[in-house]
């Protein structure tokens, strides 16, 4: 390729200032909404993250807390911040990455591991240091009347009474020997159904929910963290596939009266995956080890007795959701992917009637962003328009009476229900019951909609332009920009703008006629005559989406300015298509998806601008497997290059909530484990491979590459290798990524021969 003045270079690609400009997140409202707080990085350090403010009334942006003020100097993490960030996708990130909003002029900002009490004041915000413990102190938050700050601590909950700044321990304190802890969220819970808490308080502020978490009976894996200078074996307990999982309880404390109950336990064949509070008592999600369904417990107060309301229930697996808000008539707002779409429901809390569906059965919901304060509003989030753009949708939530249920799954709203479910200026041109899109087409849309329903804050993009937050009245005309992020000329993208391509997007057909939707994206100053090389990025898991109509990886910019085509394709088992297109996958991954990525590099052979003899595929963690999995099952020179990155090779090495999700235990399914596993297919690689790991990997752990290297060598198949010592599952900091670029880059570069 021949390089100009404004092509973007590899030294530049991950260095600070962000090329994608400034970005808020975190977002939330200050309980009276006279503020929007968010987090936003430095232009000196792009990782390094501050507390910034918006005032509504004067539409005026300023810092609120200065990381560095807090933290002068950077202190080491605990394991269980480590590993919590990890789970979290946060790792490599500094300075705030939390925080807590209490009373309308009253945050929480944990940083360097203690806690730190921000009151807001006319003069300026004032920082009390909450901690001085040299312990850690962790999952921190002011509890719903703002009296409290809670937190864990060596294995156990906290509190601190704001009023007279008295610490007192709400749990029993663990026990590091029996591998038992309180307060907690287990390694499954936070890595696989986003969970990253162990303890929950009521409204009132009278009791705490907590768990207390025994992995006496988990294995212990082994894992060497190597690092540059040392190595640190980490005995991990790790639960993988078909093996046991800790056994977790739910208790009680009453701060009343002093007294703390065991109200449940579950494990190691079920999972605790969700706790809610209500005006009346408890709420608890638990699913069983098939994960073929979501019982929703309740109990109220003493004796706090456990029955179950409503159960989610699928032959071949649930899908968990944040989905839970109390209306003021008492009856819960949840959703379900019962008849295999994901729609909103209303549940009686007795559970004497069927539920009643709330959103059109047909469409594509994401989750319930928001209920206005009367209970009749609905806001969520979804696909209902194009599957590539995820928009912000209100409507209406019907009365309990709208519908009479006869009993067994949800029941439809009727049509004659219409003005119940279609907000008053949407009725005369929305045909009922589809919902109302708020914001604007063309984008992919991230919202957070204010507790009172009268505004949203908005984060949107598209191809051609990055990351824009904005302030937004309902009806989605926009109020004032947060962070406009406009590519002009002093944006730090500008220099490189000239040269920045938008994919085309389209669809191609399954085997079974399902519409896969790809993108692709070709080099600056494409040349329909000429014929190109082509890397195609794949990720292919269930739960993610990788063709959206957003600002893109600047990575695949970098890749086409050296003359390639980027190509994805969403394969069967990926998100946001439903269950029909999820569940071709159950029992035997690696399969169908494998067949549709088949389908895009014929799709890609056959155009004219292409040259078939040089296609490479390259991915990461899922997209890593799928990497190998694709290459060594595909006809003998599809591939002329495959990048696997920090693979599963063999699921029995994988955890046991996600991997049996899928696939049942390795008892249960043998013949699809073998069959899903990379290793009975090594014996047709051919083809030049890279593999690329973090040597300290918690997720998927280093094992699964260095097997496949061991059986790679007894066969005498040759490949390269990049390790990566000290990192976890994702490789973190400018100067690494851009070791790891330039390491595809040159490898991908000797066997497509891009400048060709």
């Amino acid at each position: 390729m021949t390089e100009t003045p404004d092509s973007l270079p590899l030294e530049r690609l991950y260095a600070s200032p962000s090329l994608a400009g400034p970005a808020a997140r975190m977002v939330k409202y200050s309980p009276d909404g006279s503020r929007v707080t968010f987090l936003k990085s430095r232009a000196d350090e792009q990782n390094r993250f501050d507390l910034w403010q918006f005032d509504v009334a004067t539409g005026e942006q300023s810092l609120l807390v200065n990381s560095r003020m807090l933290e002068p100097v950077a202190v080491e993490l605990s394991e269980e911040e480590k590993a919590l960030r990890e789970r979290k996708r946060i790792a490599g990130t500094a300075g705030i990455t939390d925080y807590s909003w209490g009373t309308k002029d009253t945050l929480l900002v944990p940083l360097g591991g203690d806690l730190h009490l921000i009151k807001l004041t006319s003069d300026g915000p004032n920082v009390t240091k909450l901690t001085h413990s040299s312990a850690f102190e962790y999952d921190a938050r002011i509890s719903p009347q703002g009296n409290y700050v809670s937190f864990v601590r060596d294995g156990a909950v906290y509190a601190i009474d704001l009023a007279t700044a008295t610490e007192t321990r709400l749990t029993p304190l663990a026990e590091p020997d029996k591998a038992i802890a309180y307060g907690v969220s287990e390694f499954v819970a936070q890595e696989e159904m986003d969970r990253y808490t162990g303890y929950w308080w009521s409204p009132d502020e009278r009791y705490v929910a907590f768990t207390r978490v025994d992995e006496s009976g988990v294995d212990i894996i082994p894992r060497f963290d190597i690092e540059a200078d040392k190595v640190t074996v980490i005995n991990q307990r790790y639960p993988r596939a078909g093996r046991p999982n800790a056994v977790v309880a739910l208790f009680v404390h009453d701060l009343e009266d002093a007294r703390t109950d065991q109200i449940y336990s579950v494990g190691p064949d079920d999972y605790l995956a969700r706790v809610n509070w209500t005006s009346t008592g408890l709420w608890f999600q638990t699913v069983d080890r098939d994960q073929t369904e979501i019982r929703y417990n309740r109990s109220d107060r003493l004796p706090w007795r456990v029955w179950s309301p409503y159960t989610e229930r699928n032959d071949k697996w649930v899908n968990l959701s944040n989905d839970f808000h109390e209306l003021p008539d008492g009856r819960l707002l949840l959703s379900t992917e019962e008849d295999g779409m994901r729609h909103a429901i209303t549940v009686e809390p007795t559970g004497q009637e069927a539920p009643l569906v709330v959103t059109p059965k047909g469409g594509v919901m994401a989750k319930i962003e928001q209920v206005s304060p009367d209970g009749q509003t609905l806001f969520l989030s979804g696909f209902y328009d194009t599957v590539l753009e995820r928009h912000l949708y209100t409507m209406g939530i019907p009365e309990a009476d709208a519908a009479d249920p006869v009993g067994g799954g949800p029941t439809q709203l009727p049509d004659s229900h219409c003005a119940d479910m279609t907000p008053m200026s949407a009725r005369a041109t929305v045909e009922c019951p589809s919902p109302v899109r708020i914001t604007g087409p063309g984008k992919t849309w991230d919202v957070t909609v204010a507790p009172d329903g009268k505004s949203f804050v908005g984060t949107s993009s598209s191809p051609d332009t990055p990351p824009q937050t904005g302030l937004y009245r309902i009806d989605g005309t926009l109020i004032a920009w947060i962070e406009e992020n406009a590519l002009t000329e002093d944006h730090p993208y500008a220099p490189y703008l000239k040269d920045h391509v938008t994919p085309e997007f389209g669809t191609l057909e399954a085997e079974d006629g399902q519409a896969l939707h790809y993108s692709i994206l070709k080099p600056p100053e494409f040349d329909a005559s000429r014929k190109y090389p082509v890397i195609i990025e794949v990720y292919g898991g269930p739960h993610v989406q990788t063709v959206e109509r957003k600002w893109g990886s600047l990575s695949d910019q970098y890749l086409a300015r050296h003359g390639y085509i980027v190509f994805r394709l969403d394969n069967r088992g990926s998100y946001n298509r439903g269950r029909k297109f999820e569940d071709v996958i159950y029992r035997r991954t690696g399969g169908p998806e494998v067949r549709d990525q088949l389908v895009g590099v014929e799709w890609l052979k056959a155009q004219p601008f292409v040259d078939g003899k040089r296609i490479a595929i390259q991915g990461w963690s899922y997209g890593g497997y799928m990497t190998l999995m694709t290459l060594l099952q595909a006809p003998e020179g599809t591939f002329a290059a495959a990048a696997a990155g920090a693979p599963v090779t063999d699921w029995r090495l994988y955890d046991t909530f996600y991997t049996e999700r899928y696939m049942d235990t390795p008892d249960d399914n043998p013949q699809g484990y073998e069959a899903s596993s990379v290793f009975p297919h090594t014996d047709t690689l051919n083809t030049p491979l890279l593999l690329m790991h973090g040597m300290a990997d918690d997720n998927v752990t280093f094992d699964n590459t260095t097997r496949l290297m061991a059986v790679l060598q007894q066969k005498g198949k040759l490949f390269e290798v990049m390790t990566y010592p000290g990192q976890r599952h994702g490789v973190r900091g400018e100067a690494l990524q851009t070791h790891l670029m330039r390491t595809r880059l040159e490898f991908l570069d000797r066997h497509l021969s891009p400048g060709h």
